[in-house]
């Protein structure tokens, strides 16, 4: 495993992360959650993601289980807050009240004192975002969360919550947006305003949900097993499963195999050379997935290879900043 700095702060995390977005408390048996928890401790993977809403609190509780009596100092825990997580009109968004409690409630159900990290799970318009940063700040202070995160937020947002953050007298040091192969919409602004503002991109779905895995083939049903075959967990791929965009990623297996890679492996190690990544976030349903994808840490992809790819993909990728992101 290898190791990257989060923003500009001290933390050090894995360049791979465990996340269980879709996988515990939903699509995989809690037996089969754990032993792919072991299987990533066992790999080196150092960094473990969820959020409050997955699989409706679900997932903390399922994670905090597989998590508990590993040391904790060890490992860096990172979850989300925005997104409904009951049926009261303060159990969403970033309210004061909503920040405070649901972050209470994580740390009950991943049976642990804090966080290393609490992210807005999106930006709310409807909250004064200095009441949503006064918020964080007080968990810091009061060593709940150690250091500030968000997710999915445009450049502008970042821009003013950072200058927030600053005034505050805390780090706000992270994105998590959607990134990979065929979703690159944060290069042109997210990016650049991040590496001015001191964060680092902690990316999701850098395998396309699986599409770029190279499982799925055009004009062919998804397998029942598969993410996409499943009814729920599918939903949120269906933007990829074209034949235009699956027969593209086909024409990445020969690079892939240039290299002694994996096509999962590949798409990794892509999204790893973006100096503003510090980490990539799988998910996996089974310990040989995590296995295989902890291989691309610390792969280097030279440029005649980034243009390979670039060629392959070509006109499928989408790059408008205006594009938003549904995980």
């Amino acid at each position: 495993m290898e190791f990257r700095r989060l923003g500009r702060s001290g933390l050090t995390i894995s360049e791979i992360a465990y996340g269980n977005w879709l996988t515990h408390g939903g699509q995989v048996e809690e037996d089969a959650a754990h032993a792919c928890v072991r299987a990533a401790l066992d790999a080196g993977i150092t960094t473990f993601d969820t959020a409050d809403v997955y699989a409706g609190t679900r997932a903390e509780t399922v994670l905090g289980t597989a998590l508990d009596g590993h040391r904790r100092e060890s490992i860096e825990l990172f979850t989300k807050v925005y997104w409904p997580t009951g049926p009261g009109r303060n159990d969403r968004g970033l309210g004061r009240k909503h920040v405070i409690e649901s972050c209470h409630a994580s740390l009950r159900r991943l049976r642990t004192d804090y966080v290393d990290l609490y992210q807005a799970h999106r930006y709310d318009p409807t909250v004064p975002l200095e009441e949503t940063m006064t918020a964080f700040a007080d968990l810091v202070r009061a060593g709940k969360a150690l250091y500030i995160g968000v997710s999915e937020w445009n450049a502008g947002q970042i821009a003013a919550g950072a200058a927030l953050a600053r005034e505050l007298g805390i780090q706000l040091i992270s994105n998590q947006p959607q990134y990979s192969m065929l979703w690159r919409v944060i290069e042109s602004e997210v990016v650049p305003t991040s590496e001015q503002e001191g964060l680092s991109q902690i990316v999701w779905s850098p395998l396309a949900q699986g599409i770029l895995t190279g499982k799925y083939r055009p004009g062919e049903q998804p397998p029942a097993d598969s993410r996409a075959g499943h009814p729920e967990a599918g939903q949120s791929m269906q933007r990829f499963m074209t034949d235009d965009i699956l027969g593209r990623v086909q024409q990445l297996r020969p690079i892939a195999d240039d290299l002694g890679l994996s096509m999962a492996q590949l798409a990794l190690a892509w999204v790893l050379q973006n100096g503003n990544v510090a980490a990539a976030i799988i998910g996996a349903t089974r310990p040989e997935q995590v296995h295989d994808n902890v291989a691309a840490a610390g792969v280097t992809l030279d440029a005649d290879v980034l243009a390979r790819i670039d060629e392959a993909l070509g006109d499928v990728v989408e790059r408008d900043p205006g594009k938003t992101a549904r995980g």
